[in-house]
């Protein structure tokens, strides 16, 4: 059973043809009028913003203040600079007002009042661990007033943080196209699809095994991987629809026999290895892996290594191009955890990885992918040169989106794929650190309005003069749980890193001085 065939069953909903080929219309009429829309930034369109985490929730609980995830797409209210442009954005919960302001007022040459009448906030006043999406589809009255909220359907889309058969049916409901990948397609984004599109792009991918149903697989796979290559240490395991790393697991061989006794050896093994996911159980992931499937990897070892990732968008028409590059800081027990990244990646390699990424595009477009979608490699310095190895491509948008889209909207530059910079409109770089796991126990808290009276006293914010400056996500876990997201945009790399680092010494002096507000 493949990994989507597997999702629609465990969500009860699977696609009957007769829906398959209404979504493939919308999609269809959705490509002959990008075009015209997209080309004009002035013509009146609307936007559904639909910040669902519709992913595996036993992973996603051990996120911590995951449910205002939610609130990274609220980046894309700075589409509202377009001045006949409206926003419909959807959530479990209601947003912060404060929160609102806050992205309202760096609209660049947009007053608030004009963008605040423009967006619509609808909220299902639904904390419950249940993806946004379903909780609409169980609110028909929900429904009926997104559909009235929209005047012209044929000039409005969905954008989605993913896409699922969830998500193709509130298409369907609301008759409105996504920006974004049939969910019939997301196999090839699967940890087992992403290593069968990197051979036929003919790029490098690491020693291992896909398509793995359960743990006798796995042990088997990692017993011919021991076999094959003698000299490896370590070797990951992964979930088919993990994400951010929380699905990967690492095997240490320290101790493993090299007779008959190997499998043995690996089976008694499998219940100790070490999760990157808080939390996790080798019941949980024994249960995740039967159901989704996984696949066994070496370890790529090397004394200099790194993460890029190169992120790459299909348009409705077919068009492919190279959107950033950037290299991710990673943590957790074996460096897997996504925490943040760097743009652009480092200028050793990003026109190398960008190429590799383009060859996947390829493969992707000829299936009819459509949408944003990453790369994710591991970069290791061989003598004066890189190795890269592709390692997983992620159908959605991810956590280097939306600092980007951040960058993009605020200082109104453009990337340019030739060098791999991203540059104002006055020719200027720009390099930013971000960060969605700024967190610290003493920030717990602090409101949104205490976040931006901090931000405001100490010039904590995006200066539109010199397209510097600081932007803050993820505000709403600010109070329950000390955690905010950043992003630190400077003229270089050097600059952004003493933003980021100054962020950091701000929160921490002021937290610990002042009094809470409730």
């Amino acid at each position: 059973m493949s990994a989507v065939a597997r999702t629609e069953s465990a969500a009860g909903l699977p696609a009957s043809e007769r829906e398959l080929a209404e979504f493939r219309e919308l999609q269809t009429r959705f490509s002959s009028s990008f075009a015209r829309l997209f080309d004009d930034p002035a013509l009146p369109r609307t936007v559904l913003i639909l910040p669902s985490l519709t992913l595996d929730q036993q992973v996603l609980a051990r996120i911590t203040g995951v449910h205002h995830y939610e609130e990274r797409m609220l980046c894309l209210l700075l589409l509202l600079r377009m001045p006949r442009t409206r926003v419909i954005y959807v959530t479990s919960t209601p947003i912060s007002e404060t929160i609102i302001d806050y992205y309202l007022h760096m609209l660049p040459g947009v007053p608030g009042v004009h963008a605040r009448s423009r967006l619509t906030l609808i909220s299902c006043d639904d904390a419950s661990p249940v993806p946004l999406t379903r909780k609409i589809l169980e609110r028909p009255q929900m429904i009926d007033r997104i559909r009235a909220t929209i005047a012209d359907p044929g000039s409005a889309h969905m954008t989605c943080f993913t896409v699922t058969e969830l998500e193709r049916r509130l298409a369907l409901a609301l008759g409105l196209p996504i920006y974004g990948c049939d969910p019939s397609l997301l196999h090839w984004g699967s940890k087992s699809g992403s290593r069968k599109v990197f051979r036929e792009a003919g790029i490098e991918l690491p020693f291992g095994f896909e398509d793995l149903g359960d743990s006798c697989q796995v042990a088997a796979a990692l017993a011919e991987l021991k076999r094959a290559k003698p000299g490896v240490r370590r070797a990951v395991v992964k979930l088919n629809e993990g994400f951010s790393g929380e699905g990967n697991a690492v095997i240490d061989f320290a101790g493993a026999p090299e007779d008959a006794s190997l499998l043995s050896w690996l089976r008694d093994r499998l219940p100790t290895m070490a999760f990157e996911a808080k939390g996790m159980t080798w019941a949980l992931y024994e249960d995740r892996l039967r159901s989704m499937g996984g696949i066994v990897e070496e370890f790529i070892p090397g004394a200099v290594k790194r993460s890029p990732s190169v992120q790459l968008r299909i348009d409705p028409v077919g068009r492919l191009e190279a959107v950033s590059t950037h290299d991710q800081v990673l943590g957790g027990p074996n460096g897997q955890i996504f925490l943040g990244c760097r743009f652009p990646a480092d200028r050793d390699y990003r026109l190398d990885i960008q190429a590799r990424g383009i060859k996947v595009a390829r493969v992707l477009a000829q299936k009819g992918v459509l949408g944003r979608f990453g790369v994710d490699f591991i970069s290791v310095r061989e003598g004066e040169s890189w190795r890269h190895v592709a390692i997983e491509i992620n159908l959605r948008k991810g956590g280097t989106t939306h600092p980007f889209l951040m960058l993009q909207f605020l200082t109104d530059g453009r990337y340019h794929a030739g060098t791999g910079e991203f540059l104002t409109p006055a020719g200027q770089p720009r390099c930013y650190y971000a960060s969605d796991n700024l967190e610290a126990a003493q920030y717990r808290g602090l409101t949104p309005f205490d976040l931006v009276d901090i931000a405001v006293v100490n010039g904590l914010h995006f200066h539109a003069a010199s397209s510097e400056g600081v932007a803050f996500h993820l505000i709403g876990a600010l109070s329950e749980f000390g955690k905010l997201g950043v992003v630190c945009i400077g003229r270089d790399s050097a600059r952004a890193d003493a933003l980021y680092r100054n962020t950091v010494d701000v929160l921490d002096r002021e937290s610990a001085a002042r009094p809470r507000q409730g």
